[in-house]
């Protein structure tokens, strides 16, 4: 392990721990424009309809309303579309003709303050005329079923690369295949077959701080202060919805109160900039946590997987049919489907697969990005049967991984890079962080169990930083990597402290603005430290290799001979500070150093070609208690690992694993939209459960392996994802290990597993 040593106070990595310890950080909410106007969405209250009518009037005879948008305004927006979307363009920036869900914004208000703006809400009056709707995936596959959408306006290489491959006449807006081998002689040839389906619900991103924007547009000109995770995304496609040339669109990103995916491509930014440019004023729209539950959520999940195992218990083949519901726009959907695919293989070596996705448009919230997209859903199923094989054979669960895990370097799909992890030592070192921790002194019964996940992340490898070494001394770092609480700004000095040798204190990274940093496709897939520490990193050498002509055109000899140190260059001479350095070289003490680096495909002689860049991985072991009388399951200890390559912040990095692990356990235990009738009824803070500090576990350790092989900085590769990957099928495992009943459907709730307790019991009798 590679250690790492702890820091002065002044020199703690991220700059933000004082600033939102004693509230003087400046969230997206935060933000104050003069002159701004607030604004309150209507939203649609049947889940499917044509909008016979909206009547405005009394809205607009309110004091202090100064505007109201609608669906009859799109024909007058100024852009060249009111229709945009990252794979389909099916997402209108407000309703026109017919609502898709229950929460589809049908107008939009513009008033004095927000009380004003929530009555006038209330005052518009709108009339539908309902349509038959769609709930589940699989009543909007059924022949028959009411299109919610009646065409497929594709995009190409937007958000990721290639295209969706919607079926047109239906609602299914993905539809991806592959195979490599001969599955079904595999599956002939087989000495046992298993055959399971499994079930994952929607859930909530649940930020801290919901869904904001603010937008002031202008003839020829738009400002955005967004707490999006992609800055440059929402650029564009407010630009296309709004006529104004991208160089005239600035978008700023303030520290952002959590994304996990639900803030990521492009939410609630277009609507309010056509409301800024009807009301000709800056306006600010702030959802609340019930609307940020009508915005987006975590695609739900039917994963049925078929696998053949040989007399060894060598897994020779698998068959895996992924069907995703994607809500009422596609949205991310379309790379979601593929990936749910590709991460329910595992990290096994198996040479025949057989791969299916379906992605599915419903009357539903939009599904979207998060954490670890697709992959809870893939991993909860494979995992999960993993175990059950394992029971059916006679073998170890442990070991039964081990026997068919792909070593390093070995391949998991032919078309993929190669798996770069150690996962067996993962997953020993995941159990033995579970088996340090301090035993329970109680006395009652407890299930053990263990589950690993490997994703591959979809990073696209388009990104800049530049960096500007000061006279002084001092470094300010300029990148598009949002700061969502995972701590990337701090990574940021790091990378430029370690290349340029100067203080943390002295070294500084600017709030994200897409009118004077570089650009960068986004902030997600755990790519911050990977692609834009790359980026710092090139610039910080660009910087160096200007130091050392600098200081060979002024001193003489190589550029080789000059090193930089902290606010001094030392040569064969001796040193010299930074100042006079410029001083000599430019006549006057004037200057800086400017670097810039840029990461793209050719990056690394054109390593960065090959998807994934790297693999995430989680591996993870836990222990549980039940309460036979309730179903409740109560997590009691828990031990996890994952191969960082190279650790930036140690602190932030465990928090972010630990997080990760009880993010999972809301799906895992609780969490679930609860849909009747077409919408949402525990869609409020009161109804809909987290995990609070009273599910954590008892115990948790956490192990961080480093061996420096990862494409990042110092051989960093991307974390904060992959720990989410093991909780649900562990626990689901340890219920089984313990208890003797499999359940395959989330979340585990204690009606559900009380119902399987008294459901084993009585076949126990029988």
């Amino acid at each position: 392990m590679h250690s790492h040593p702890k820091l002065p106070l002044h020199q703690e990595p991220r700059a933000d721990y004082l600033q939102k310890v004693t509230g003087t950080a400046i969230f997206a909410s935060d933000v104050e424009v003069p002159g701004m106007l607030q604004g309150k969405i209507l939203r649609s209250t049947v889940p499917h309809a044509r909008i016979r009518s909206i009547d405005t009037s009394a809205a607009l005879a309110m004091p202090g309303v100064v505007a109201v948008l609608t669906g009859a305004d799109m024909k007058n927006l100024p852009g060249t579309a009111n229709r945009w979307g990252l794979y389909l363009r099916d997402r209108e920036v407000i309703a026109i003709d017919k609502v898709r869900y229950v929460g589809d914004p049908v107008a939009a208000v513009a008033a004095i303050d927000e009380v004003t703006a929530e009555e006038a809400v209330d005052a518009i009056v709108v009339e539908y005329d309902p349509l038959p709707f769609v709930t589940t995936a699989r009543e909007a596959m059924a022949e028959g079923a009411e299109l919610v959408h009646q065409d497929m306006d594709k995009l190409k290489d937007f958000y990721f690369r290639g295209e969706a491959s919607p079926v047109e006449g239906t609602n299914i807006f993905q539809h991806w295949k592959y195979s490599s081998g001969d599955v079904d002689q595999a599956f002939v040839a087989a000495a046992r077959v298993f055959e399971d389906t499994f079930t994952f619900p929607m859930v909530f991103h649940f930020a801290m701080e919901p869904h904001v924007s603010i937008a002031d547009w202008k003839p020829h000109a738009l400002e955005i202060w967004s707490g999006g995770q992609t800055p440059t995304a929402i650029a564009r496609v407010c630009s296309e919805t709004l006529g104004v040339p991208l160089a005239c669109v600035r978008v700023h990103s303030p520290y952002i109160g959590g994304g996990f995916g639900g803030k990521a491509s492009v939410k609630i930014d277009p609507l309010v900039a056509a409301l800024s440019w009807k009301a000709r004023a800056p306006v600010r729209v702030c959802l609340s946590i019930a609307e940020s539950m009508l915005t987006c959520r975590r695609l739900d999940a039917e994963i049925t997987l078929k696998t053949a195992v040989d007399q060894t218990g060598r897994i020779t083949a698998k068959s895996i049919k992924a069907v995703l519901n994607g809500g009422a726009f596609a949205d991310t959907g379309p790379a979601i489907a593929i990936k749910a695919a590709i991460r329910a293989i595992g990290p096994y070596h198996i040479p025949n697969l057989q791969l299916e996705s379906y992605g599915v448009y419903t009357n539903t919230v939009p599904g979207a990005a998060f954490r670890s997209i697709g992959g809870p859903q893939a991993v909860w199923a494979t995992e999960s049967q993993m175990d059950i094989m394992a029971d059916a054979l006679g073998v170890d669960p442990i070991e039964f991984r081990m026997f068919n895990m792909a070593d390093k370097g070995q391949i998991i799909k032919p078309d993929l890079r190669p798996l770069d992890v150690d996962m067996r030592n993962s997953l020993r070192k995941a159990v033995g962080a579970l088996e340090a921790l301090p035993a329970m002194t109680a006395q009652r019964r407890r299930g053990r169990g263990v589950a690993v996940g490997v994703s591959d992340p979809g990073i696209m490898p388009i990104g800049g930083a530049t960096v500007r070494l000061r006279a002084d001394g001092s470094i300010n770092v300029s990148a598009n990597s949002v700061e969502i609480g995972q701590g990337n700004r701090g990574v940021l000095r790091i990378v430029a402290q370690k290349m340029l040798r100067q203080p943390l204190r002295m070294i500084s990274v600017s709030e994200p603005d897409t009118l004077l940093a570089p650009y960068d496709w986004g902030t997600g897939a755990s790519r911050s430290t990977v692609i834009i520490g790359l980026a710092v990193q090139m610039a910080c050498e660009d910087i160096l290799r200007q130091i050392g002509e600098t200081a060979a055109t002024v001193l003489g000899g190589s550029p080789e001979d000059y090193q930089l140190e902290e606010g001094r260059i030392e040569g064969p001479a001796g040193s010299i500070s930074i100042l006079e350095l410029l001083r000599r070289f430019n006549g006057m003490s004037a200057g800086e150093f400017l670097g810039v680096g840029r990461v793209n495909s050719e990056t690394k002689n054109g390593a960065f070609k090959l998807a994934p860049l790297f693999w995430e991985t989680g591996a993870g072991a836990c222990e549980i208690e039940v309460d036979e009388g309730t179903g409740a399951i109560r997590l009691v200890r828990v031990g996890g690992a994952a191969d960082l390559g190279y650790v930036m912040n140690p602190k932030a990095a465990e928090g972010q694993d630990e997080g990760a692990m009880v993010m999972g356990l809301g799906h895992t235990l609780f969490e679930e939209y609860v849909y009747e009738d077409g919408q949402v009824v525990n869609g409020t803070l009161f109804d809909y459960r987290v995990p609070t500090m009273e599910d954590a576990p008892f115990h948790v350790g956490t192990v961080l392996i480093e061996s420096l092989d990862g494409p990042g900085p110092f051989g960093s590769r991307g974390g904060g994802e992959g720990a989410i990957l093991p909780v649900a099928p562990a626990v689901a495992n340890a219920l089984f290990q313990g208890w003797g009943v499999r359940i395959k459907d989330l979340p585990l709730t204690p009606e559900r597993v009380w119902r399987a307790l008294k459901a084993a019991k009585a076949a126990k009798e029988t």
